[in-house]
């Protein structure tokens, strides 16, 4: 293929970053300390099972970004605005934003010695549309109408309708390239910073520096070995002890006691991570309009965002899109505790003084304390909730979405059109409220088309205020990401997408020991 798209936004070999619509913008020079090479460091994450995969297709937890990104590399990356910047490949450009060309980097080489082609970012992409792999990109993939090599290193992708933000989706670990023809993921084959030495699902992730990684003189550790520990107090503990270097989801409580310790530092990440109250809006009662607006005059939130996550945290206006965002709509009116129209809506909805359950789990984080202080506010309008805490495991598939009253936890997603898809169109798979509003699915299509900013931003602007006004999810705050981190681990910096630099520390971190 010799587009002459490739030969007029060459510059794109040289480093520049690329916006949604193909516009390029230079990549941001920053003055750091030399890294150094060479050290072993130890990783603490929330969480490891027996689940644990080696397919990025089938990545669920926090520990499955990290370990993918240390062995596989994607098409594009995420700058730490949440930009896409090149990564394998080498330019992806559009005229239309609904057929795309992509030509890969020359020299990249798999850890067993085989050079990237075409052909294996076909197979990687295609295969999320496979019901059998069980891709938890499953959904986005249904864009996908044609992906087809049009050369060794070069391929066209064509969606079902045009989408600008096709650079940024392609960064997320679950689009993460693998050879052609992989199946079995006992093992794993990638061109990423890392070598698999050992994997134990449940247990740890053994990783050894890959020496010829397509990105010159990285990575600079020699070794990372991953492990879960679930209990946020032990984890901590095992930072302040040496025993580990680096922990993410650090409680707000613990905050302290990491900063009195000198050998030791805090990461906050500002992101769109949000815990969510779900009034289903298929369901009796909950699904009337008066008590969907009343319980969104119940929540306190500076209360939640002072007491349960001692200010880290950004107040939210019961839509997904945190204020950080290019898009974010700054003129809706903020949703505030209202007890007087919490009752008036209240006695209009039918459910003054009936007992109705409201489950929360420790699995959503803070949800516990979040209901305890709904209830304490809703008895107060006549509003009976009966509090059922429910244990973490097992609460994903078992109460998540099962019941009128519930809650929910949502990632940052790197672009409105992935949030807002994945659990805000009228037939989203994790459409949590069963809300449906065929005006916000004909704004999201079109948004999705759309490359100028100004009017992308408009359109994304309507479908926040019908989200915040009609759907049946109350967001109180966005909560922080907290990494605590051992003072010679250098290199760490907050990227919206998550903890750990959005799981992507891997390459980018060295050791000062």
């Amino acid at each position: 293929m010799s587009d002459p798209l490739f030969s007029r936004r060459h510059l794109l070999r040289t480093g520049l970053s690329l916006t949604a619509g193909g516009v390029l913008l230079p990549s941001a020079g920053l003055s750091a300390p030399r890294p150094r090479n060479g050290g072993r460091i130890r990783v603490a994450s929330t969480s490891t099972s027996t689940a644990d995969t080696l397919d990025p297709a089938k990545g669920a937890l926090n520990t499955d970004y990290v370990r993918h990104f240390m062995l596989y590399s994607g098409l594009t990356e995420l700058d730490r605005t949440l930009n896409p910047r090149p990564a394998l490949a080498e330019a992806i450009v559009s005229r239309d934003q609904k057929t795309w060309y992509v030509r890969l980097r020359k020299g990249v080489t798999f850890h067993n010695g085989k050079s990237l082609s075409s052909a294996d970012v076909v197979y990687s992409l295609i295969r999320h549309k496979d019901p059998r792999v069980g891709s938890k990109m499953a959904d986005i993939a249904k864009q996908f109408a044609e992906i087809k090599a049009t050369g060794p290193l070069e391929l066209q992708i064509r969606l079902i309708g045009s989408n600008a933000d096709l650079p940024a989706i392609l960064a997320q670990s679950h689009f993460l390239i693998i050879a052609a023809g992989q199946k079995d993921f006992r093992s794993a084959n990638g061109t990423g910073p890392f070598k698999l030495e050992q994997f134990r699902p449940g247990i740890r992730t053994l990783a050894r520096r890959n020496p010829n990684f397509w990105k010159p003189g990285k990575p600079y550790l020699d070794e990372i070995e991953l492990i879960g520990i679930p209990d946020e107090v032990s984890r901590v503990n095992a930072l302040l002890s040496g025993d580990v270097h680096l922990i993410n989801a650090v409680n707000p409580r613990s905050t302290r006691r990491i900063l009195a310790s000198p050998a030791h530092g805090i990461v906050e990440t500002k992101s769109g991570l949000y815990t969510n109250l779900i009034i289903r809006q298929d369901r009796q009662p909950t699904s009337n309009p008066h008590f969907n607006a009343a319980i969104k005059y119940l929540l306190d939130r500076p209360l939640i965002n002072r007491a349960l996550f001692r200010n880290y945290a950004t107040i939210a206006n019961d839509h997904p899109i945190p204020p950080s965002h290019p898009y974010f709509r700054a003129d809706l009116p903020q949703t505030k505790l209202d007890l007087d129209r919490a009752k008036w809506h209240i006695q209009r909805s039918g459910v003054a003084g009936v007992r109705l359950p409201l489950y929360a789990s420790p699995a959503a984080e803070a949800s516990v304390d979040m209901a305890s202080v709904l209830q304490e506010y809703g008895s107060r309008v006549g509003l009976n909730l009966a509090v059922n805490r429910v244990p973490a495991d097992g609460y994903w598939s078992t109460h998540w979405m099962k019941h009128p009253l519930g809650f929910g936890n949502s990632n940052p997603r790197p672009t409105a059109d992935m949030i807002f898809s994945l659990f805000y169109k009228s037939d989203a798979t994790w459409n949590e409220s069963g809300w449906q509003n065929p005006r916000f699915d004909r704004l999201l299509l079109e948004a999705r088309g759309e490359s100028d900013h100004a009017k992308r931003k408009q359109l994304y602007g309507e479908m926040q205020g019908l989200v915040r006004q009609y759907c049946g999810s109350a967001i109180p705050v966005f909560i922080s990401l907290l990494d605590g981190h051992d003072r010679r681990l250098k290199g760490l910096y907050p990227l919206p997408l998550g903890g750990f630099m959005g799981y992507t520390f891997a390459e980018h971190v060295w050791w000062d020991g």
